[in-house]
């Protein structure tokens, strides 16, 4: 009788591999790329704030219309394969970014876990610590000096 060969589950797998259900699976949840951005004029710096798009539920840390995002948010980025070497402001714990540089995904990730509130318990996601894009004021005044 053969040996059955074990697959590894799509999450270990190379990104190219990963069909779009999965690759919007690997999303961690944590909401820090639906946080305002500011750029520099002078010298293209990109630098984070504590303010959350107008659809994030800073709550639940997810986007309150995905599908329609674009049309609200016309400058959302949708973050693919092809453009995840642009998007060098994605925190080193996102997903995408582990996975793109060969290493596995952290133990509070629900897609290890189990429990998509392990990302929140673990204070990798937004929760509790932004502010939505209604009551912000200047994105000058919410510029962050680290990473949440």
């Amino acid at each position: 009788m053969g040996e059955i060969e074990s697959v590894p589950p799509f999450w270990e797998q190379p990104l190219e591999t990963l069909d779009r259900a999965q690759w919007e699976a690997l999303c961690d949840g944590c909401g820090k790329c639906c946080l305002l951005k500011a750029e520099d004029e002078d010298d293209g710096q990109i630098y984070m704030t504590n303010i959350a798009c107008k659809l994030l539920d800073v709550q639940q840390a997810q986007c309150s219309d995905y599908r329609h995002r674009k049309f609200h948010v016309p400058d959302c980025v949708r973050l693919t394969r092809s453009k995840l070497e642009q998007f060098d402001w994605l925190p080193d714990s996102c997903a995408y970014k582990l996975r793109a540089r060969g290493l596995p995904l952290p133990a509070w990730h629900y897609l290890i876990s189990g429990d998509r509130e392990s990302i929140h318990a673990a204070g990798q996601s937004i929760r509790g610590k932004v502010i939505p894009e209604t009551k912000a004021g200047p994105l000058e005044l919410h510029i962050l000096d680290a990473p949440l």
